[in-house]
């Protein structure tokens, strides 16, 4: 199948492209390469340098494959993605992952394209009122950013219904890890995810992990989260598009390990496997902060038969060192 991939040079959307060319489709990746990184391209893949802001390119390359029967799906993952940036810049949120997703689904209209993945996120559901989250828990964001994710997915019922687009919206927990066969190097720029913080921080380049509030009612008094391998999560975009294509329909999944593991957990696995002593400081907590937030993946098994295979705390943490180890 021919798959087109907008934002398929970032952290995520590399894998997804990996993961893709290794079952032995065609993919051509649209990135403007403000996060994406050119060390992240794949040779087999075709690359067109683009933005989601400009309908022109971004229209004639949705298109530019109708000779050859066009595109039989996309996949977005082009959005900003920091929580606390877009509550300081709501405006550039609003204009990249609205305007721009407003873009990318016309572009699919445009292109007879009729299948969607979209990469959403945990973030639309805001503070737990039960654990483990399953997808009928409440959506009430608490960033402006879970507030663009869950806007777009309803933008993608709409087209579902108006132009029989078929999506799925996989809602990632934890993002983390890398490819599991060492294949992909480019290093995310500043992230703010707690891996990478603590992998910069073994390297050197950060003098230290805040650890923020250790007070929470939990085992260690540390936050605890649902961490999923990237691996992990290309592998879920792979079989959602399946699933749309063959059966015709529009589903929303959770994807995460189901396992919950505390910031002290991964600060000290991060010790033992890289033979650093990584300082760490408590700090207060962040507003917003859930004690706790952990996921039901068990539609995505259900539907899909997927399952989280790479995400156990010492995958994640090795397959990051891997990369890190060798800045």
């Amino acid at each position: 199948m021919n798959i087109l991939i907008v934002g398929g040079a970032g952290y995520i959307g590399s894998h997804v492209a990996r993961e893709f060319l290794d079952r032995g489709h065609s993919v051509t990746v649209f990135d403007n390469l403000s996060s994406g990184k050119r060390e992240n391209l794949f040779p087999e893949a075709k690359f067109i340098h683009g933005d989601i802001l400009d309908y022109t390119g971004l229209s004639r390359a949705a298109t530019d494959r109708r000779s050859a029967g066009g595109f039989d799906a996309l996949v977005h993952l082009a959005a900003f993605k920091a929580v606390g940036e877009s509550m300081v810049n709501p405006e550039k949120y609003s204009v990249n992952n609205i305007n721009g997703t407003i873009n990318i689904l016309n572009a699919a209209v445009e292109g007879g394209i009729k299948n969607f993945i979209f990469s959403s996120s945990a973030a639309v559901f805001g503070r737990p009122e039960y654990l483990p989250v399953d997808e009928a828990h409440p959506t009430n964001p608490e960033s402006y950013y879970g507030f663009t994710k869950l806007e777009i997915e309803r933008f993608l019922g709409w087209y579902d219904k108006l132009k029989g687009i078929r999506f799925a919206a996989l809602r990632y927990f934890n993002a983390a890890g890398y490819d599991v066969k060492g294949r992909l190097k480019g290093l995310e720029s500043n992230p703010a995810n707690l891996i990478p913080v603590i992998m910069e921080t073994a390297c050197g380049i950060r003098k230290e992990v805040q650890i923020f509030g250790n007070d929470y009612d939990t085992p260690d008094g540390t936050g605890v989260r649902d961490y999923v391998h990237v691996s992990d999560l290309a592998i879920a975009h792979a079989m959602a598009m399946d699933y749309t294509s063959k059966n015709d329909k529009s589903i929303t999944v959770n994807l995460g390990s189901e396992t919950g593991i505390s910031v002290l957990e991964i600060v000290e696995a991060a010790r033992r496997i890289t033979g650093k002593p990584i300082p760490a400081t408590i700090v207060g907590r962040r507003a917003g902060d859930p004690a706790k937030l952990t996921a039901s993946s068990k539609k995505a098994h259900d539907l899909l038969n997927w399952t989280a295979q790479y995400s156990d705390l010492d995958m994640l943490i090795k397959t990051s060192w891997e990369v890190y180890r060798n800045i």
